[in-house]
């Protein structure tokens, strides 16, 4: 794999060329505004995505790490999903979305045909919205199931995306399965809203490094610590915490 190999659009959303397959993760391309969830949460989109869908070009594949929240599946990512031809994602995600959506449980895999003839194996690897310390059943309760993917094939190296997880005890499980990594794709931002009395919602930036180091990851691109008003920190923040840690050399910024 090569530095122009991923492309970070904003968000959680990045453009992957694998195996000759082009994947996109948790696409969000709508205008900076308001979105109201349930309970009366509100979500502020702060910056417009680097591209469009038009802009794309073709997608092989979605990563979708969840669909209940706009900040990873949108207005404009939903119709997205109907020109793609598989979409993968939680179980449940794939019964509310239908179409070409494919659940995957957790350590589940699927075959992705590559265009030389051979395939990409997808892994849903576990993930965790929420504080840890609480227990993946009451988190799932509040904020739903979310999944995170690693992507392998003959003579390529092993590329992992991490979805909205907050759960370093889970990085270690997937380290233990798969590592080490040539790449990993690391949602951060420290988002952090009214639930779970404010708690981290997905990894910061010291996790994030910390996770580089359980992962064995040669090369990290971070994506999710932009663009909306509920992260809390950003690239400068991820910057800043892999330099402390002596990662700087790792940290690809796309």
């Amino acid at each position: 794999m090569t530095n122009s190999d991923i492309r970070v659009l904003g968000g959680p959303t990045a453009l992957i060329h694998y195996g000759g397959l082009r994947f996109l993760t948790d696409p969000t391309f709508d205008a900076p505004g308001d979105y109201q969830l349930p309970g009366g949460h509100t979500l502020t989109k702060t910056a417009s995505s680097a591209t469009t869908p038009a802009g794309l070009g073709p997608v092989d594949v979605v990563l979708l790490s969840h669909d209940q929240h706009p900040d990873n599946l949108d207005h404009s990512g939903r119709a997205l999903l109907a020109d793609v031809p598989v979409t993968l994602t939680t179980p449940g995600g794939a019964t509310r979305l239908g179409g070409t959506a494919r659940g995957l449980a957790p350590w589940q895999s699927t075959e992705l045909p590559r265009p030389d003839g051979g395939t990409v194996t997808a892994t849903a690897t576990p993930a965790l919205h929420g504080p840890e310390e609480l227990g993946t059943e009451e988190v799932e309760a509040v904020a739903g199931e979310v999944t995170g993917f690693v992507l392998t094939a003959p003579t390529l190296p092993t590329l992992y995306v991490s979805g909205d997880n907050a759960s370093l005890t889970l990085v270690k499980e997937i380290a233990a399965r798969f590592g080490p990594f040539d790449t990993a794709v690391l949602f951060a931002g420290a988002p952090r809203g009214s639930i779970f009395d404010g708690a981290l919602l997905v990894l910061n930036s010291a996790q994030a490094a910390e996770a580089t180091e359980i992962l064995g990851a040669r090369r990290v691109i971070p994506v999710h610590c932009d663009s909306w008003g509920h992260f809390t920190e950003g690239r400068d923040d991820v910057t800043a915490a892999f330099t402390a840690a002596g990662l700087a050399d790792r940290l690809q910024l796309g």
